[in-house]
């Protein structure tokens, strides 16, 4: 193998270009796993990305691999073969300690892989660890895990966003090149927007959702972090496809993603249609936040694409169907939490009868955190008897005219175009103490999860504070090749202003000691 840069230059590259140098013999995929694990052990002190490292598991996968392509029998793999990966701990994982940053969950080790994890191995890209998020996914700003929140590697006294703020803040921070999230209503994309990466949401059902902890079955979506559009193209192709054992799955094969977005490179947008949606900005949205989308969306123009306004009414009705109807499957998911067969479970104290009912009780009481158990108490009030209708019912009709309002959309325009968060990364504790203001933070991104629809955020520059700020794609059901053109041309276009990548701009002083 040849002589390869220190690992400061190594964790930097994308994982298209290590794919490239492993494929070249330039570097080993134990070489990078090795420089991905010094980061760790240099930046989790300061971020708490993750809540395991599997350092063993993944030399020992990373050598197995190597291996392999010594003796010539890795032709056929993904292109992204070799290259390391950190999973979001709501993916079960064999024999890797799976908690949903839940302490009912603390200890317990699954028995087998998510599908996701099964093609991540079958394309021999090591598993680096477990990273941190809202208990059971059901928070913007991991704040709410039950281990310790995550910081912000642009700010370290910010949240990186929720749920998903270990995998966004552990690519943000070159801990990983990529890592997969799950995405319920904004939960890749809004904490990408909140550090820099991209974060796709795929359709729902074109990636197989068997062996993610379900929070709200109609809109879970397991999907890819990374630091460029290419790079989630790439790792969207491995995971993707139908699968038998996930009811939901769409058995169709996965669209030509990383074509699409090679081609965006190229930035040349005639023909295309972007449907600026006219509800997803203005008043609400942070003044730098809306300078760069509104500058996003000129350098569109100048690649040719055509902007055109569309109305979507129902949106603004979103953000409180999605409350309603996301509880409520909460609801019914956690009811399996009861310490009867897995996962925690506490007797109740001296003279309180030690009844099945009371351990489920006093199991509860102490597992889930107090983010859990509101959203519990909220499912169960709109499912209970009298008010089912009323509430679950209706949230679903508002779900019908949200799709409806997609489906004439994407009669006047190719792709849809908003702001990912209406703000940059806030101050941990800023919101903790106000609910509906935290739940605010995915206004822009719950509609494509309602309507079950792929969305994309990308970096879209850095606004008047600093700080990292997003820029929406989302495309037809299915389509989502449609939207990677667009996000990979704009991201080309944003790197020749800036001289670069945005993580250029990035302090990383933790690297110094990862050598």
């Amino acid at each position: 193998m040849a002589a390869m840069q220190n690992n400061d230059e190594l964790i930097k590259l994308s994982a298209a270009e290590m794919a490239e140098k492993i494929r070249n013999k330039e570097v080993s995929s134990r070489e990078l796993v090795d420089a991905e694990l010094a980061a760790i052990d240099a930046a989790e002190p300061t971020l708490h990305s993750f809540l395991h490292v599997s350092a063993d598991e993944a030399r020992a996968q990373a050598d197995a691999f190597d291996k392999r392509n010594a003796a010539g029998e890795t032709e056929g793999l993904p292109e992204l073969a070799g290259v390391p990966i950190a999973i979001k701990d709501m993916i079960v994982t064999k024999g890797i300690e799976t908690t949903a940053a839940s302490k009912i969950l603390e200890g317990w080790v699954p028995p087998y892989d998510a599908t996701v994890i099964t093609k991540l191995k079958a394309a021999g890209m090591p598993l680096l660890g477990k990273t941190n998020l809202d208990e059971f996914a059901q928070g913007s700003s991991t704040e709410h895990s039950a281990f310790g929140p995550t910081h912000n590697p642009w700010d370290t006294e910010r949240v990186p966003g929720g749920s998903g703020g270990g995998s966004a803040a552990a690519v943000a921070a070159f801990e990983a090149p990529l890592a997969l999230g799950t995405d319920t209503g904004g939960s890749i994309r809004q904490p990408g927007a909140l550090t820099g990466t991209v974060g796709v949401k795929p359709t729902y059902g074109g990636v197989s959702r068997f062996g993610a902890i379900a929070m709200a079955s109609s809109l879970d979506q397991i999907g890819p972090v990374s630091r460029n559009v290419l790079d989630s193209a790439l790792l969207q192709e491995v995971i993707g496809g139908h699968d038998v054992r996930d009811s939901t799955s769409i058995p169709m094969d996965v669209p030509p993603l990383a074509k699409a977005a090679r081609e965006g490179r190229k930035r040349d947008l005639k023909g295309m249609k972007v449907g600026l949606i006219k509800q997803l900005g203005g008043d609400g949205y942070q003044p730098g936040v809306e300078a760069r989308f509104n500058e996003g969306v000129k350098l569109l123009q100048d690649m040719g694409a055509e902007i055109v306004e569309v109305d979507c009414p129902h949106f603004d009705y979103a953000l409180a169907a999605y409350y309603i109807v996301m509880p409520s499957e909460v609801s019914s998911n956690l009811a399996r939490y009861d310490g009867m067969r897995y996962g925690l479970r506490v007797m109740p104290p001296e003279g309180v009868p030690q009844t099945a009912a009371n351990m489920m009780a006093y199991t509860r009481e102490a597992g889930f955190g107090d983010e859990v158990k509101r959203r519990i108490i909220l499912g169960i009030y709109a499912l209970s008897a009298g008010y089912y209708d009323a509430w679950y019912g209706s949230a679903q009709k508002v779900r019908t005219l949200i799709i409806d309002d997609f489906n004439k959309a994407f009669e006047k325009a190719d792709v849809l175009i908003s702001p990912t968060a209406p703000s940059t990364a806030f101050k941990f504790g800023e919101k903790m103490d106000d609910p509906l203001s935290m739940y605010m933070n995915d206004i822009a991104t719950i509609p494509a999860n309602m309507a079950g629809t792929p969305a994309m955020s990308i970096p879209a520059g850095l606004s008047d504070d600093g700080l990292p700020v997003g820029f929406q794609f989302i495309a037809p059901q299915k389509r989502d090749d449609v939207m990677y053109k667009p996000a990979a041309a704009l991201e080309a276009a944003l790197e020749e202003q800036w001289g670069g990548p945005i993580w250029q701009s990035l302090k990383t002083p933790w690297l110094g000691s990862a050598k």
